[in-house]
């Protein structure tokens, strides 16, 4: 294992263990000890790593208060608070989203179905801007306080990043700002379509947020209601049955061992990060 301090590849494996049972290593260089979580994200935390990003996982999937999530873990031994789950939803949920978006770059389709919600933050209502493509699987979203033209340029540009290629085909409703965004962010050559019957699909899927969203009642601020709804996105579309809309939709025990496949990949990458 690499030292974190010094990055020597010379290290050799202590026969102790941390309290929670992590490995402790020692370099032979500059003769520090570190232990498996020295140097990573996960550092310093008084619970496990996997019980944390299950806390975490589980607060943004499901519909669970913060205090619903701290009373089912006492049923397991482990006794945190609600604040610790506020504190491990801020720490942890940036690096699930990041992970889950750089694993989907360049896997979206090129043609775009794009549209805005409504999103309470602090008692004002807040635009959350979203794009599918023609299967349903996201393209990207982004919370703004302004429903104007910069704001969807600065959407645009983001979907452009993480989709990796111009779309063919844009749908929006009839929104002013839309035409240009489109033709100074992806090109003059990208078809608009602008029409709400259109666009329906992308109506429909933000029943995802907003089912999720309702139990919580609004947000404090506008970063925690961007940092929950980008990794809610993220994590959705992580464990999205199908990718295409002819794919068959295999019987429920397949769905649920694929569940479990993904389940594990991602405590996997995220305890790898």
């Amino acid at each position: 294992m690499t030292c974190p301090h010094c990055a020597a590849a010379t290290t050799r494996d202590l026969t102790k263990t941390t309290q929670l049972g992590y490995r402790i290593f020692q370099c032979v260089v500059c003769r520090r000890q570190f232990n498996e979580r020295t140097g990573t994200p996960f550092n310093h935390l008084e619970f496990p790593t996997d019980i944390v990003l299950l806390v975490v996982v589980w607060r943004l999937r499901y519909k669970l208060s913060l205090r619903d999530l701290a009373e089912m873990f006492l049923e397991r031994g482990f006794e945190f608070t609600h604040e610790a789950v506020r504190a491990w939803e801020a720490r942890f949920a940036p690096l699930l989203a990041e992970q889950l978006r750089t694993k989907r770059k360049g896997q979206a389709g090129r043609a775009w179905h794009a549209d805005e919600t409504y999103v309470k933050v602090k008692g004002v209502w807040k635009y959350l801007y979203r794009a599918i493509d023609r299967d349903g699987n996201l393209v990207d979203s982004m919370l703004s306080e302004k429903r104007d033209m910069e704001a969807a340029k600065r959407f645009f540009r983001q979907a452009l990043d993480v989709a990796g290629q111009t779309p063919e085909r844009v749908t929006t409703d009839g929104h002013d700002s839309y035409p240009r965004a489109i033709r100074e962010t992806l090109g003059e050559e990208v078809t608009h379509r602008c029409n709400q019957y259109l666009n329906n699909r992308i109506e429909q899927d933000h029943r995802g947020i907003k089912q999720r969203y309702y139990p919580t009642r609004g947000f404090e601020s506008l970063e925690s209601a961007s940092r929950f709804c980008r990794a809610f996105d993220e994590q959705r579309q992580f464990f999205r049955v199908r990718q295409s809309m002819g794919e068959h939709v295999p019987p429920l025990a397949e769905q649920r061992q694929e569940f479990c496949a993904r389940w594990t990949a991602l405590m996997s990458s995220l305890m790898a990060a």
